[in-house]
């Protein structure tokens, strides 16, 4: 695409979100409080906050946890080395831990949590740093999407506004229009269009500068792996963007909010009361003050100054605000992601409770999987190739896949490693007979292999004897 035609399809893309643009700032308006400049509506009930923060911190503990290996490598191919993969997964996990990663993908996560889409840009990092990766959380403000054949968001358009300065720093071998540098103001900043989009030979990359009416091309090239990783909650038939559990939740946030303002007014009025007076040119309303101790003067023989009775009382409000807050939670996944709190939970309620939470997010679950981790990896792998940090690595299923092992990637696996487990007991107990078609060693394998246990923990797998040819 030439420079015109990016940015002319990057404002297509952009009036189609725009329909979506009022709900995300109804999201965030309600949940993230305090936002500068949201002129959103006054927050009087934390519990929606609370719960979306809750769950994109749990997101980032299940999903991927920091400092913890929460993905491997497995192999596919016979001849491909499993020492070798484990080495290359530990460098990866390595410089994800000197990395911003833990950082930036939360606020991704919240991005996820309330608006149901999240963009996360994977670049390399410059030579000499802790790190080889550098992850920035893209607000969805800023990201432009579109959803390709493959049902992916394939093409992303990031809009941002730069001076001058940051322009030749971040593309040093553009050419800049004259005029951007005799503007006057060094603080100006100038729309940029950052495209990548799907190609023959890999995802196409290009940088405009939407300068006096056309487009300038900053910096063009190519990716092995996407650079932009968009990601989404859940989604529904011919929508891009994804729909999150704060939209789910938006009707019962309101209703929360407008009880709890109505109950603080109520206690208000209970607190100071609503008076009545006599107008005999003595009071002066305005100087009276309705606090204790305080001593309001009457003349002789007026009613003076009476309280007005309420004419009903406000107590259903605190039904209301329960249920409320319980419905908000619940669609939250508040109270299913956090520790039990209940005590004297044997091993079996908490196997079934992570079950049932495995249960809640297996469509979640498994979009993330393929639209955020698999990626994720991937793009990882390519940057650590590029510099020789790990040897060149098919995830394709042709040479080594991806074994997940975070928390919530491990409750499946612990069910299936306990299905396995009982099968071996019902064979133990049918006798010596039936034990012998069990293959011991190789059961073990298949443990370790559904558990995730490290290779190094593994004994070589015994080579088959070679078959011997008939004597003539």
């Amino acid at each position: 695409m030439t420079p015109d035609e990016i940015i002319l399809r990057a404002e297509r893309a952009l009036e189609r979100r725009r329909p979506w643009e009022g709900v995300w700032r109804d999201c965030y308006d309600h949940v993230l409080a305090g936002t500068p400049g949201s002129g959103g509506p006054a927050l009087y009930d934390g519990t929606a906050a609370d719960a979306a923060e809750h769950l994109a911190a749990s997101l980032l503990a299940e999903l991927t946890p920091p400092w913890s290996r929460w993905f491997g490598l497995s192999p596919v191919d016979e001849g491909m080395d499993p020492e070798v993969l484990e080495r290359a997964a530990e460098v990866l996990q390595g410089h994800l831990d000197q990395s911003n990663f833990a950082l930036e993908m939360h606020q991704a996560f919240l991005d996820l949590v309330v608006a149901g889409t999240g963009v996360v840009f994977v670049e390399e990092a410059a030579p000499g740093e802790p790190s080889a990766l550098r992850f920035t959380a893209v607000p969805l403000r800023e990201a432009v999407l579109e959803e390709g054949a493959t049902g992916r968001l394939d093409t992303v358009f990031r809009l941002v506004r730069m001076t001058a300065d940051a322009m030749a720093a971040r593309y040093p071998e553009a050419v800049l229009p004259a005029g951007i540098f005799q503007s006057g103001d060094v603080e100006a900043t100038h729309k940029v269009i950052e495209a990548v989009w799907p190609g023959r030979s890999g995802p196409r990359f290009a940088a405009v500068l939407e300068w006096d009416g056309r487009g300038t091309l900053l910096a063009s090239g190519r990716f092995e792996e996407s650079p932009f990783l968009a990601f989404r909650w859940l989604k529904a038939p011919g929508e891009t963007y994804g729909r999150g559990p704060v939209m789910k939740a938006l009707p019962d946030i309101r209703t929360a909010n407008k009880v709890v303002e109505l109950v603080l007014k109520n206690a208000s009025i209970a607190a100071t009361g609503i008076w009545q007076a006599d107008d005999d040119g003595v009071l002066n309303p305005a100087t009276v003050r309705l606090e204790p101790g305080s001593i309001i003067p009457k003349a002789v023989g007026s009613a003076g100054l009476t309280p007005l009775a309420a004419p009903g009382s406000f107590d259903v409000s605190q039904l209301v605000l329960t249920d409320m807050r319980a419905r908000i939670r619940a669609a939250l996944l508040a109270d299913r992601l956090s520790v039990p709190q209940q005590p004297g939970m044997t091993a079996t309620e908490v196997l079934e409770r992570s079950a049932e939470t495995a249960r809640l997010l297996g469509a979640t679950y498994g979009r993330l999987q393929a639209e955020l981790l698999t990626p994720l990896v991937a793009r990882c792998l390519s940057i650590l190739r590029r510099r020789g940090e790990v040897p060149p690595i098919l995830l394709d299923g042709a040479e080594a896949r991806i074994a997940y092992q975070s928390p919530l990637a491990r409750v499946q696996g612990r069910a299936d490693a306990s299905n396995t487990l009982l099968f071996l007991q019902a064979v133990a107990a049918l006798g010596p007979g039936a034990a012998g078609v069990v293959d011991l060693p190789a059961a073990a394998r298949h443990l370790a292999r559904t558990l995730a246990a490290p290779a190094a923990i593994l004994a070589p797998a015994p080579n088959p004897m070679p078959e011997q040819e008939p004597s003539a």
